[in-house]
């Protein structure tokens, strides 16, 4: 897969087939649609196109907003060119792009810098300024430039919205196994290993302390989970808390792991923990014995788990 910066730096000699969305979480509902642009691709001996953007369009326009993406842009990249695209543009958003009229973006963008032969888009789907444009003004200008345009239908984008809701919602309340099973794999979180206050080796559970670098980026409910993570090769699995330490009179959110069967100085690396199940909420100690039994039952449970996965 080619990845570009922006549809002005696009540079191919063949014909796409494009497909254009914000693709958060590239879900079992995104994966029906690119299926669909990779197969029409190849039958009409064309490149699988997407065009995304970034930053996502609401951070730009609705500023006050806090919101929280699924994937990062890095692993959004990643898992698009797991399902066999030609190309990927990621154009940034900015103000002066959604001032484009129309026009302007279908002539400039989709038909000049894409190549745009065959557009599949949603039913619903709504572009140019203030998004005044639709879908059957779409088809106009393909008439005019050449380009066929493919409709998702209602159900196709309705499945798409209510597995973003059904995932949100699901990590919202802690339910992984829901996550996953509409993600299509396990929801993940990167970030660098840091020094915390090394309290987990006062009571023998030392911890890697991670430090996301994307404030943008969905963390899952606080409490603890059962989590894996690839480090040099090698499937470790872990205990992963999510809170604000309350039992030590804790302010600010961690997410630190304990990894049942590694041990090893993590500091200044870089990791991926993926979630597998919650085990509980987050809760308060009235001693450092009492947290240690508890999270002594935390890896008892995990153990079980694990175990019975195999």
């Amino acid at each position: 897969m080619k990845k570009f910066s922006a549809a002005s730096t696009y540079k191919n000699d063949r014909q796409s087939v494009v497909t254009i969305g914000a693709f958060d979480g590239v879900h079992i509902g995104h994966n029906a649609i690119l299926k669909r642009l990779v197969a029409t691709a190849k039958n009409e001996n064309l490149d699988a196109t997407v065009l995304t953007f970034f930053p996502h369009p609401r951070m730009v326009l609705q500023q006050n907003l806090n919101i929280k993406l699924l994937n990062t842009i890095e692993e959004r990249t990643q898992l698009l060119e797991n399902t066999g695209l030609n190309n990927l543009v990621i154009h940034p958003f900015t103000h002066a792009f959604s001032r484009l009229t129309a026009l302007e973006y279908v002539r400039d963008i989709l038909v000049n810098s894409l190549k745009a032969k065959i557009i599949i888009i949603g039913y619903d789907h709504r572009f140019g300024r203030n998004r005044n444009a639709d879908i059957e003004d779409l088809k106009e200008y393909g008439k005019t430039y050449n380009f066929e345009v493919v409709e998702i239908s209602a159900k196709e984008i309705d499945d798409v919205a209510v597995s973003s809701t059904k995932i949100r919602r699901a990590l919202d309340h802690g339910d992984i196994e829901t996550a996953n099973t509409y993600l299509g794999y396990n929801f993940m979180i990167t970030g660098e290993v840091i020094k915390g206050k090394a309290i987990g080796r006062t009571i023998n559970y030392p911890t890697a302390n991670l430090k996301l670098a994307e404030k943008y980026k969905l963390v899952p409910k606080n409490g603890v989970y059962i989590i894996q993570s690839i480090i040099d090769g090698t499937r470790y699995f872990g205990i992963t808390s999510i809170g604000t330490n309350p039992t030590v009179g804790g302010k600010e959110k961690t997410i630190e792991t304990h990894f049942l069967d590694f041990n090893q100085d993590l500091y200044g690396t870089q990791i991926t923990i993926e979630f597998l199940k919650f085990i509980r909420d987050e809760a308060t100690f009235d001693s450092l014995e009492l947290l240690r039994q508890e999270i002594l039952k935390d890896e008892n449970f995990a153990k079980a788990y694990l175990k019975q996965r195999e």
